[in-house]
């Protein structure tokens, strides 16, 4: 996933990355992170981060990452969002929610 970002939009650009428990099912795994931009206006531009990775059989290590912008938003109505996205799917905790530097050196 860091390296579709990547392609995207320079790491110092990104101000967080909300990760989200994977799913693995059938040798599988499907994730999805949201990670917020800084914009000049002081808002963040929110972008979503699908993947799905063969963990099993012939076709082990092969994967497909999808990028999409999904919206505009103030950076203090993101966390509600995203404890909303979590409530909504089932989950008993939020994502987590981690730096850059998680992904990038520097």
């Amino acid at each position: 996933m860091a390296t579709a970002v990547e392609a995207e939009m320079p790491p110092a650009e990104i101000e967080t990355i909300y990760l989200f428990r994977p799913i693995k099912r059938e040798g599988r795994e499907w994730g999805t992170a949201v990670v917020t931009r800084k914009t000049e206006q002081g808002r963040l531009r929110v972008y979503t981060v699908k993947y799905m990775l063969i963990v099993r059989g012939k076709d082990r290590g092969q994967a497909k990452v999808e990028l999409t912008e999904v919206g505009l938003s103030p950076a203090e109505v993101l966390a509600q969002v995203m404890q909303g996205t979590a409530d909504r799917t089932g989950e008993t905790e939020p994502p987590v929610e981690l730096g850059p530097s998680v992904w990038y050196e520097g």
